[in-house]
Parts: structure tokens; C-alpha cells; sequence
């Protein structure tokens, strides 16, 4: 198995352009992890209290539409 340190290794050692490439892989890697667990917690309803909170914020005048 390799090792973080292995990894750290191996980028350390990549030409520019391929870090370039690199970077631009793991930034689309992490949002589509990051849109897969949103939408796990909306369909668990894990945000349904903040939503609702906001809901009444925004009622209430304490927060204004973008």
C-alpha cells in the first residue's frame, strides 16, 4: 500500500505541468465528493434544522437575499 509520505514524494517530484494537471484532477476529485455528501445529508435530512433556521431568519429580516 503506499504511504502518504510516498504520495508527498511523488507530487514533489512532478514537473509543473503535471502538478497543473494534478491539481486540476484532485480540485474536480474533492468537489464531486464534496456534492455526493451534500446530497447524502439533504436526503438524510441532517439540514433540515439549519434550513429551517435560515428560513426563519430570512422571515424575520434578520438575513437578506443575495
Amino acid at each position: 500500500m503506499t504511504t502518504v509520505k510516498e504520495i508527498e514524494k511523488a507530487i514533489a517530484e512532478l514537473p509543473p505541468k503535471k502538478r497543473s494537471v494534478l491539481r486540476s484532477w484532485f480540485d474536480n476529485f474533492e468537489a464531486t465528493c464534496w456534492d455526493k455528501q451534500f446530497e447524502a445529508d439533504v436526503k438524510s435530512g441532517k439540514l433540515d434544522t439549519m434550513a429551517a433556521k435560515a428560513s426563519v431568519n430570512f422571515k424575520t429580516g434578520k438575513c437578506r437575499e443575495l
